[in-house]
């Protein structure tokens, strides 16, 4: 059968599917809601796209944030150990460039269903000038990423001051002089209160517990690249040497007035921020526990405490989810998401998603995998398992991390471990490129 293949979205994972699916002379055709790749990397202020902070820096360092065929030094030497969102973008658009991918992209146009017709035939509704059409594919990607739908926070009683998400959060200009509560421990939290602290008149970060906020560099060198010379060590033994160092080097979470961690490493998403604790001791971020409820302009927390506030910003995750499929076709905003290396159906072999996994690293080296992998599968270079609903199965029921039970944890990855699963799928000569000269 002629493969005509539809991916949605050229964000970082979707745009290195175009090049392996091209490098095997498979047709493809991806579409995008934006006017340039890069996904949330390109910074707007606009609400509607889920983009970047203005002052955002990747969470993990250049060395482990690349694309094999394409690294940082193919694309720039200079780029900083942490890059900015900006040379993300450039990063993403030029690897674009390279490998010539812009013929296969149609921009300014959104997805508005997907319809599984039958084996190897869907039915794709798309929108573009505010015109419809259905297009005719025989199989889907789906790359649309997992930070589109805010999941927003409830709590007894109405706050009459500005409640939002850090989905609306852009640069911290407009909360100058304001009395500013932020909501969350992760990393989107630690950036909006670090940020907002430099113009507001005050900021507060309310937390449900306690939370490793593990520092960008140890002993000078990137953290997660300490992470990697210790990839060989089993997990557990990992877990246990990470706590030991980040309390050698920070001390206990109560010297900085924040409730102790009580989980195992990687049980929760780790939190990577140089600046919160040290704002924190310089009082400009005041730490709070859970809130309890809120009344006019007055949040109460549960330790008895209340705050005056004039913004909430609720940096509490997103809802997974994939809004162009029927709710009774696949649904993975709440619950498990049964797939094979976070890609493979168990019953629909002729849909993939690749880069819905969360790392604890970084995600589109592991897309760069994935891809590479269905580019095998859709030529026939690589079989399917015949056990894949087990297989399926099993990612939900031995994840590489017991994390707590939370909608944000329904698809986390131990990034070193999720790669070796990956690079066992493929052949010994999966690194060599095949540049093309643009």
């Amino acid at each position: 059968m002629q493969k005509r293949v539809c991916v949605i979205g050229a964000g970082p994972s979707g745009i290195t599917v175009i090049k392996n699916l091209r490098d095997k002379n498979i047709n493809v055709i991806c579409y995008d809601r934006n006017t340039e790749v890069g996904g949330n990397w390109i910074y707007s202020e606009d609400e509607s796209h889920s983009s970047v902070f203005e002052t955002t820096h990747i969470i993990s360092s250049k060395t482990l944030s690349q694309y094999e065929d394409y690294t940082f030094d193919d694309f720039d030497k200079t780029v900083a150990d942490y890059p900015s969102h900006d040379e993300l973008r450039r990063y993403f658009q030029s690897y674009a460039k390279h490998f010539d991918l812009y013929s296969f992209i149609v921009f300014e146009t959104s997805i508005k269903h997907c319809e599984r017709v039958a084996d190897n035939e869907w039915h794709i509704t798309i929108v573009q000038n505010n015109k419809e059409r259905i297009e005719v594919f025989t199989d889907l990607v789906v790359c649309n990423g997992h930070h589109s739908v805010p999941r927003m926070p409830e709590y007894p009683g109405n706050f009459t001051g500005k409640f939002m998400h850090s989905h609306q959060y852009k640069k911290a200009t407009p909360f100058t002089d304001k009395k500013v509560l932020v909501i969350g421990g992760g990393n989107s939290a630690c950036d909006v209160a670090v940020e907002t602290s430099r113009v507001s008149q005050k900021t507060s970060i309310s937390c449900r517990r306690g939370y490793r906020i593990i520092p960008k560099f140890f002993f000078g060198l990137p953290s997660d690249v300490i992470g990697e010379r210790s990839s060989w060590l089993p997990i557990r033994i990992r877990r246990w040497f990470f706590d030991r160092l980040l309390n050698i080097m920070l001390g206990k979470n109560k010297l900085y007035g924040l409730q102790e961690v009580k989980t195992k490493f990687g049980e929760t998403h780790p939190t990577i921020n140089d600046e919160l604790l040290y704002k924190i001791r310089h009082g400009k971020v005041q730490p709070k526990v859970d809130i309890e409820r809120l009344e006019k302009n007055t949040v109460y927390f549960k330790d008895g405490s209340k705050e005056e506030i004039d913004v909430i910003v609720a940096c509490t995750g997103y809802v997974l989810k994939h809004s162009f499929f029927d709710k009774d076709f696949i649904d993975y905003s709440n619950g498990p998401v049964p797939l094979y290396l976070k890609m493979f159906h168990p019953e629909y072999h002729d849909v993939f998603f690749v880069g819905m996994f969360q790392p604890l690293g970084c995600i589109w080296p592991g897309s760069e995998l994935q891809s590479k992998l269905l580019a095998n599968y859709l030529t026939g270079d690589w079989k399917m398992p015949s056990n894949i609903k087990a297989l399926c199965e099993r990612e939900v029921t031995n994840p590489h991390y017991k994390q707590i039970d939370t909608p944000r944890h329904t698809i986390t990855v131990d990034f070193h471990t999720f790669k070796k699963a990956l690079l066992k799928q493929l052949p010994k000569d999966w690194k060599v490129k095949k540049l093309k000269v643009v």
